[in-house]
């Protein structure tokens, strides 16, 4: 506020001292062009040999001398010396006309005069006419604005001031309440809201984003401490398990079963370590894809062949691909992809699970299929089953080894592969299997590739 209010006083200054001038400027230009004007007349008369005595001058601020080239006044106005020229004969130029300020005592007029001179005459009697005009009432009207300036600019320096720090506050006002709220927000872990002020301006906008900024930040905040209190619970079991295993061991001495022991504790090394690979590869997802990861086309019946070789056949079974699907993304998180899907259609089926690509015309993607003859899910938690440490059925999950988090990576991994994933029911038109239950049914979309011999 203080440096705005200095640069407006310098401003002003600025301004005053041109203002000033250019008046000045002004003001000399009219007692010139007067002064020439009533030159220019005499100096006609003058070549027509029409001299009148005394010369005629309107107004009393002005002296006019008709000089010969020996420095005699010829004629003069009324007012005017006829004895001793205005300007000494050595400072008149005769070739052209000429400007020069004088003292007024010279002429008996009060303060500077302007005095310009026309040559006039014949060559044979060359004169010159010398006009003298008075400027004291250039200075007096200099003094006047000069004056006027010098009291209406401070006052007016003042009450802009005023305006300036009223109308700055104000607009300043929800900034700080912004600031204000911001500061209890820090100072309370991070809770609360911005005010947002009743004008639909910038400001408004800015507390607007900034709050959903703060929502945004606090379900990431709850969302990292679920997290890490799954994390911590999930991996608190396992190590509970084998803390107990070892104690129940080195109570009973020699009679204990160690290859018993050995084998339990090697089943809870391994929970453990599949644990700790999905919440790593979690944490990478969450993060942006990371530089030079590789990509290149996947066929997609190769992909299934190939996921559904690590399981018998049945109750693993492919559709035949009519033909060869391309799609691009990174081959071990694809795979990765149907991996944790067709181990979880084949932890709940009862006979079989059916892998499928299919084409999709029309549309930018191919359709991959999971379908197996479970338990299925309720329409209402098919969404919540992606959120991580999710089991729909908490003891026989945690019994066959799950924590919760293969569709969460299956999730992620796909959005970055650029596809979408839907659980729903099978087709109805199936025939229907009395010892098998409702089922489910994975659509996995892919992004499409033209077959990589293709131009």
């Amino acid at each position: 506020m203080v440096i705005g209010v200095l640069g407006l006083i310098a401003g002003f200054a600025a301004g005053g001292a041109i203002l000033l001038g250019v008046l000045n400027w002004t003001l000399h230009r009219t007692v010139d062009a007067e002064a020439l004007r009533t030159a220019d007349a005499v100096a006609r008369l003058a070549a027509e040999d029409a001299l009148p005595d005394p010369l005629p001058v309107a107004g009393g601020q002005a002296r006019v001398q008709v000089v010969d080239a020996q420095g005699r006044v010829r004629a003069a106005s009324i007012d005017a010396d006829r004895l001793v020229p205005m300007l000494p004969l050595d400072r008149i130029d005769r070739s052209g006309q000429q400007r020069a300020v004088v003292p007024g005592q010279r002429l008996g007029l009060e303060g500077p005069v302007r005095v310009v001179t026309v040559p006039a005459g014949t060559p044979a009697d060359p004169l010159t006419v010398l006009v003298g005009r008075s400027l004291t009432d250039v200075r007096h009207s200099a003094e006047i604005v000069r004056t006027i300036l010098l009291v209406s600019f401070p006052l007016l320096v003042a009450l802009l001031a005023v305006v300036a720090w009223r109308v700055v506050g104000a607009a300043l006002r929800p900034v700080e309440a912004l600031r204000s709220g911001a500061a209890e927000i820090t100072g309370s872990a991070g809770t609360g809201r911005l005010p947002v002020p009743a004008s639909h301006d910038e400001i408004h906008r800015l507390a607007v984003t900034l709050n959903d900024m703060l929502d945004r930040l606090a379900r990431a905040r709850d969302r990292q401490r679920a997290f890490v209190s799954d994390a911590a619970h999930e991996l608190r079991s396992p190590l509970t398990n084998m803390r107990t295993e070892l104690e129940v061991a080195q109570r009973l001495g020699d009679r204990t079963d160690w290859p018993a022991v050995a084998a339990d504790l090697l089943t809870d090394t391994e929970r453990l370590s599949r644990l700790v690979d999905d919440l790593l590869l979690l944490a990478r997802l969450d993060e942006t894809t990371p530089p030079g990861r590789a990509t290149g086309p996947v066929e997609l019946g190769g992909l299934l062949a190939t996921v559904a070789g690590r399981y018998p056949s049945p109750p693993v079974e492919v559709t035949p691909v009519p033909e060869p699907l391309w799609t691009v993304g990174d081959p071990d998180d694809l795979h990765r992809i149907l991996a944790n899907l067709v181990d979880n259609a084949v932890r709940y089926a009862r006979h079989r699970v059916v892998l499928a690509a299919l084409p999709q015309p029309g549309t930018p993607y191919h359709l991959v299929t999971v379908t197996d003859d479970g338990p299925g899910i309720p329409a209402a938690d098919r969404e919540r089953v992606f959120d991580r440490f999710t089991r729909l059925d908490d003891a026989r999950a945690r019994d066959a080894g799950g924590a919760g988090l293969g569709l969460a990576i299956v999730r992620d991994l796909v959005r970055r592969a650029g596809g979408t994933i839907a659980l729903t029911d099978p087709d109805p038109k199936r025939p229907a299997d009395p010892s098998a239950g409702p089922g489910l049914h994975v659509r996995l979309h892919l992004p499409t590739l033209p077959h990589p011999d293709q131009d």
